[in-house]
């Protein structure tokens, strides 16, 4: 009889976090490694976020906070969402401090699930909501994202996966992996059926800052009746090229924060002080100028890699609306996602996902990260160049 758990052993690994790392393990031994597969910006953090953080720590600020954070980081995270998301949230009762998206995600779903409960997700959609879902003895449904509905779902696809266990809703927007930004038009099909069904929607908007080509994004909390359906997770992990810092929050209704926040005593007792200082900084005023030029050239990059891809003969890929992500089609290859990822990294030290990470629909994708250096978006994408142009080759042989 084996003392580990079942959940744990019959899950898989992250995806983007095992390449990444595999890709870590070899630039440790010596190899030159091109890194696009976890969503890391070249960027470090902007210097006035970290003077913040290093100040508080100097200050002695150290110490535990409460569970649902400081006043001035909840403050500055009610300030941030007047200004950018059209939302009033009082910071006492409907804004809880989390360690980045994934942490708010956890509590959410604790706060939420009963065992056996069902939760829709997208695919493709995140690596992490189906483990993290089944870890806390929920079932994930997955209704799928289709190329022909330009990877967004349709009303009648939501209902048809509802049952009277069906619990939340989780979707992503801007989109990761496929880089789609929700219109009203598109969240109000998810909304007219957590509506219809009193279904919960948890909102991730990891990237809520990085749209294109003056696409604006809207939070499905501000719809008409949603307020009270929705779990809505923010944080400054990729926008602020903050991901070691794991700092964000949730917002919610007050009955739901209120349990967030008893989780939140039993699991982590609270975030960590002096990050909730530098999460004052960014998120307390508008972005400064440093984070504009990185969102800038961010657009640049991913209009750039996507453009460079297209001309590459056996891929294909749409320009991204939002996120720094390039969705690559690469059925034309005959080879699959997995195995494209595996031997690029091998033969060609290039670190890409396989999109088959990120459900069934994603097998004849991989994901590539825009936002690395220019140096090393350049040779990457030479080596991608030269490794489709031989596996095209062996294609024909």
């Amino acid at each position: 009889m084996t003392i580990l758990s079942t959940r744990v052993l019959s899950s898989e690994e992250s995806s983007t976090v095992k390449i990444a790392d595999k890709a870590k393990a070899l630039i440790e031994s010596g190899k030159k490694v091109i890194d696009f597969s976890a969503g890391r910006a070249f960027e470090g953090t902007p210097a006035y976020v970290l003077e913040a953080a290093i100040k508080a720590m100097r200050n002695g600020d150290t110490h535990q906070t409460r569970a649902k954070g400081t006043t001035g980081y909840r403050r500055a995270c009610s300030f941030k969402l007047a200004r950018e998301n059209n939302i009033d949230a009082n910071p006492e009762t409907e804004i809880v401090a989390t360690m980045g998206c994934k942490q708010g995600l956890t509590i959410s779903l604790l706060a939420l699930l009963n065992p056996g409960d069902e939760v829709i997700i997208e695919d493709p959609g995140f690596v992490s909501y189906k483990p993290t879902i089944e870890y806390l003895g929920g079932q994930a449904v997955t209704v799928p994202l289709l190329k022909e509905n330009n990877f967004r779902w349709r009303k009648e696809q939501l209902l048809a996966a509802v049952t009277t266990k069906t619990k939340a809703i989780i979707f992503c927007s801007p989109h990761n992996p496929t880089g789609v930004v929700h219109s009203r038009e598109d969240l109000e099909e998810i909304a007219d059926v957590a509506r219809m069904h009193n279904i919960i929607v948890i909102a991730d908007e990891t990237y809520e800052r990085t749209t294109w080509n003056s696409r604006t994004h809207q939070s499905i909390t501000t719809l008409p009746g949603m307020a009270d359906l929705t779990i809505t997770l923010f944080t400054l992990t990729k926008s602020f090229s903050m991901g070691g810092w794991r700092v964000g929050f949730a917002y919610a209704n007050p009955a739901i924060i209120e349990q967030m926040t008893k989780l939140q005593q039993h699991l982590i007792t609270c975030v960590n002080s002096f990050v909730q200082a530098g999460g004052i900084a960014a998120f307390g005023q508008p972005p400064k100028l440093e984070v504009l030029k990185y969102w800038r050239e961010w657009e640049e990059k991913v209009k750039y890699i996507t453009s460079v891809i297209n001309k590459i003969d056996g891929l294909r890929c749409d320009l991204a609306e939002g996120g720094f992500y390039a969705w690559v089609n690469i059925s034309a290859l005959n080879i699959s996602s997995i195995d494209f990822s595996e031997r690029l990294l091998a033969n060609d030290y290039v670190a890409v996902v396989p999109g088959a990470a990120f459900g069934e629909m994603g097998k004849d994708y991989i994901r590539i990260t825009c936002v690395r250096s220019w140096d090393d978006i350049k040779e990457g994408l030479l080596k991608i160049k030269d490794f489709v142009h031989h596996s095209r080759e062996k294609l024909n042989a």
